[in-house]
């Protein structure tokens, strides 16, 4: 097989599906994700990751759909400056990840946190 021309280099966005836009707005703000300045558009949020510490910037964006539970399942891995500082923020801001920060066998150290409409988020950072 030959070598690919071109190769996938970062990611640019991940959009969620979520039910209330409002309530998940003020969730990842709680978290400290910062939203995107710019004209709003009714029914969608974006907020920039990254830029700091040489990494790329990239965007969580939140799309508005049925105002009941989105069906399905998904998980997005946030990698953090430290995790069991973020963890305490997380406690802080009155929300109740699934679990402690742990060590996880492929080298990281991690918990995840569920949001509003079941979307699975795992902070974590590599083990040294």
């Amino acid at each position: 097989m030959n070598s690919p021309v071109a190769r996938i280099e970062s990611l640019s966005a991940l959009t969620l599906t979520v039910s209330d836009i409002a309530r998940s707005v003020r969730f990842y703000e709680a978290l400290g994700f910062v939203h995107q300045p710019g004209a709003a558009i009714a029914g969608f949020a974006s907020f920039v990751l990254g830029g700091g510490g040489g990494g790329g910037v990239c965007f969580l964006n939140l799309l508005e759909g049925p105002h009941d539970r989105i069906e399905g399942w998904g998980r997005a891995i946030f990698y953090v400056s430290d995790v069991d500082a973020f963890y305490a923020q997380v406690l802080a801001a009155g929300l109740k990840p699934e679990f402690a920060p742990q060590d996880a066998p492929w080298r990281e150290r991690y918990f995840h946190l569920v949001d509003p409409d079941g979307h699975e988020l795992s902070f974590a950072k590599p083990l040294a």
